[in-house]
């Protein structure tokens, strides 16, 4: 049995990963269930024809300390229950850098970076790891990158988490030169990763684009088609997990 969680943002993207992962009339539905602590509820899919998959969807709330502390309470909630989970997503809509990730694009992750974890000074941004401390990258397993983005025609590079969305085009340069192999900028990724990390667990990030990175056009931004993309993407996990080999495989060293 292979034990997936997911972790969201919000309500909106939850829904659209649970819907997508449970296929057409997927096994039982939707079974939510409670945790212990913290308010929060997980919706179980059980993908139609894939028995041996389990998916926990969360809505952890916005922002990197929110992701980290719902998906922390998760993790240690499973392994006081006797279980323990297999694998780590962090996914939701995000923006988009030009002319990598346009408007509708999915991107899969080989890098979850954190743009903004570190200092400024007089010769502009350090991150954190040259100040001695801490990282600022996590690698998904490049296998399961691969094979997530084959099957669903997914761009891959890296994904930047933001404690702050860009809204200025002047800002998105400067991410954009600073991080070169960027493709998203988001708000949850790193924060999902750092908390998997410290249980010795792999991590992907799936985004798909509702809008470019920088001035703020609320009227352009596609949300509803980026949360449909989202679902379409999600329905190949099942199908994705099952074939890529064992979770033992996935674990980072």
């Amino acid at each position: 049995m292979t034990r997936v969680l997911v972790v969201t943002a919000v309500a909106a993207e939850r829904d659209a990963v649970a819907s997508g992962a449970a296929g057409d009339g997927g096994t039982g539905g939707v079974e939510v269930i409670a945790l212990p602590v913290g308010g929060y509820a997980l919706h179980r899919v059980r993908a139609d024809g894939r028995p041996s998959v389990i998916i926990d969807v969360l809505a952890a709330g916005v922002g990197p300390a929110a992701a980290a502390a719902g998906t922390a309470t998760a993790l240690t909630a499973a392994v006081c229950g006797g279980t323990r989970y297999d694998l780590v997503i962090s996914a939701g809509i995000g923006g988009g850098f030009a002319p990598g990730a346009p408007v509708g694009a999915t991107v899969v992750a080989d890098e979850i970076v954190a743009a903004d974890l570190g200092a400024e000074t007089p010769d502009g941004f350090v991150p954190v790891t040259e100040l001695g401390f801490g990282t600022v990258v996590h690698t998904p397993p490049p296998v399961l990158v691969r094979a997530l983005a084959e099957a669903t025609g997914a761009a891959c590079g890296a994904v930047l988490t933001a404690s702050t969305v860009t809204g200025s085009a002047e800002h998105a340069a400067r991410l954009a030169a600073r991080h070169p192999r960027a493709l998203v900028e988001a708000m949850e990724g790193f924060g999902v990763a750092e908390a998997a990390a410290a249980q010795g667990l792999p991590v992907l990030e799936i985004r798909t684009v509702s809008n470019p990175v920088g001035p703020r056009d609320r009227a352009a931004w596609r949300i509803g088609d980026a949360l449909g993309a989202l679902s379409a993407a999600c329905a190949a996990l099942p199908r994705v997990l099952t074939a890529a080999g064992t979770p033992t495989s996935w674990r980072t060293p």
